[in-house]
């Protein structure tokens, strides 16, 4: 992998195209800063163009004369600083950021006392009211900035005389403009790498220094066999892959977000579609941007192979529980909402991941199950075709109570809970004769199994409890006979020692 400036002598070119309107315009310093890049550059371009083929070396010393050359402007630069009326603009922008520094200080609590009285105000108006808080003194500076060069140019004929107020107003108007544009991007990493790219490229611009830099860059390739990649290219790509990236994020939330809302579908159709969606534009977003740097995507071919033998080896549960997942979808046997129970595990799924289904018991836990076990294990799904449920309930009555009313009383008390469904009233068999009871079965049908059945359960035996209470029916229990032998005979049972 090399490095190579090709594109030297027309950057050196432009540079004394620079100098020569700079001095022009009436800004000296600027002019004479161009001049100097233009015979630096110039000086390494034939430095390189004299060694010929270029080597490694030849690179290494054009990357060194271009950083001194870099050096040189910046004491060029330093030294323009020092004139008159150089020095003058400097003090009147320090003097214009202490005067907003000063604005600052009794405007804010003016502005926030005045949002305090303001009740109901929405939320979005608010966040927009702290964001010109934060800014106010950038907001006061630009103000006093214009109106500084306003004032500076009716009292000077030479640009040289307000040239670097009017650069500070500009520089400070499109800060200010990109710091309340990008707060409509809500990821905190993102807004301040938009942020940063959005400065940097509008001070190169409004320094009208874009082109070269864009020279610079263009001219700094990437070798990478028989191609080549600029880092102009990729800075391009970067930021198209970006912008694609956050444009694909939109498209899939706003679409997520109408599915969801849509009761045409199922509820694992919407989260099909959405997945779909999400893997089609993040994919052409990803090829897009490879395809605008100059990525050959032919050559994936390859990756995409070993990324193949890696999956067959070592991801095999990775790979089974993503198709375990798209089957899950496809099939509609499992949908968020239903109530399911898999071993110890009874609650009802709240959503399907790729890699898992997220299942919300009674109790509040949350359990990540793997879709291969959905798959591969047996499921109960209580509300797979319909959501009733029917519950069975064991019990006992004495020998001497009457069988018939007590089914009569069980029923009627199962009918007088609620939850427990009239439709399909409830029935009461005999399924055996006990040791010491009549064992009877009561059956009652739901149709509501998120909302527990264990408190379904509860609620009829109580119902069983004070219905036979009621009624004289009694519920047997296991019972044990102590005989106390006299102390003679128990003595006499003794074995001799």
């Amino acid at each position: 992998m090399t490095l190579r400036y090709n594109r030297i002598a027309p950057f050196a070119r432009d540079a004394f195209h620079t100098a020569f309107a700079s001095l022009r315009s009436g800004a000296p310093t600027l002019g004479t800063m161009a001049l100097a890049a233009g015979t630096s550059v110039a000086h390494s371009a034939q430095m390189a163009n004299h060694d010929s083929p270029q080597t490694d070396a030849t690179t290494l010393e054009v990357a060194s004369d271009t950083a001194q050359m870099i050096l040189r402007q910046a004491e060029l630069f330093a030294s323009g600083l020092l004139r008159i009326s150089s020095l003058t603009q400097i003090v009147i922008l320090v003097v214009l950021l202490l005067v907003a520094e000063g604005a600052r200080r009794v405007l804010t609590p003016k502005l926030e006392a005045w949002v305090r009285t303001r009740e109901g105000m929405p939320k979005w108006q608010l966040r927009w009211l702290v964001v010109v808080r934060n800014r106010l003194r950038g907001i006061v500076f630009v103000l006093l900035a214009w109106g500084a060069l306003a004032i500076m140019q009716e009292m000077f004929r030479f640009p040289s005389r307000y040239y670097l107020i009017a650069i500070a107003a500009n520089l400070a108007t499109a800060w200010l403009i990109v710091a309340f544009a990008t707060r409509l991007i809500k990821n905190n990493a993102l807004r301040r790498i938009v942020n940063w790219a959005a400065w940097i490229w509008i001070t190169l611009r409004l320094l009208q220094l874009d082109d070269d830099t864009q020279v610079v860059l263009d001219s700094a390739r990437i070798g990478m066999g028989d191609s080549s990649i600029s880092l102009w290219q990729i800075l391009q790509g970067a930021a198209l892959l970006a912008v694609l990236v956050m444009g694909a994020r939109f498209i899939t939330r706003t679409t997520a977000e109408r599915l969801q809302t849509n009761e045409d579908m199922s509820p694992s159709m919407r989260v099909l579609a959405i997945k779909v969606i999400q893997v089609v534009f993040y994919g052409a977003a990803i090829f897009i941007g490879l395809g605008t740097v100059g990525i050959d995507l032919t050559g994936l071919a390859v990756l995409s192979g070993a990324i193949g033998v890696g999956l067959g080896f070592g991801l095999q549960k990775v790979v089974s529980n993503l198709v375990s997942g798209v089957i899950i979808l496809l099939d509609k046997s499992i949908k968020p909402g239903d109530v399911i129970s898999l071993g110890d595990t009874f609650g009802w799924i709240q959503t399907l991941g790729a890699r898992y289904a997220s299942v919300v018991t009674r109790d509040g836990k949350e359990y990540l199950i793997p879709n291969e076990d959905l798959i591969t294990g047996q499921v109960v799904n209580w509300s797979h075709s319909n959501e009733f449920v029917r519950l069975d309930i064991h019990f006992g009555t004495a020998y001497n109570d009457d069988p018939h009313l007590v089914r009569k009383v069980a029923i009627e008390a199962a009918q007088g809970v609620d939850r427990v469904l009239s439709h399909r009233p409830p029935v009461c068999h005999i399924v055996g004769f006990g040791d010491s009871s009549v064992d009877y079965i009561l059956r009652f049908w739901i149709k509501d199994p998120t909302g527990g059945l264990t408190n379904i359960r509860g609620n009829v035996f109580l119902a069983l409890w004070d219905a036979f209470r009621e009624h004289g029916i009694s519920i047997p229990f296991p019972q044990r006979e102590v005989t106390m032998l006299p102390a003679a005979q128990h003595d006499a049972d003794q074995p001799p020692a």
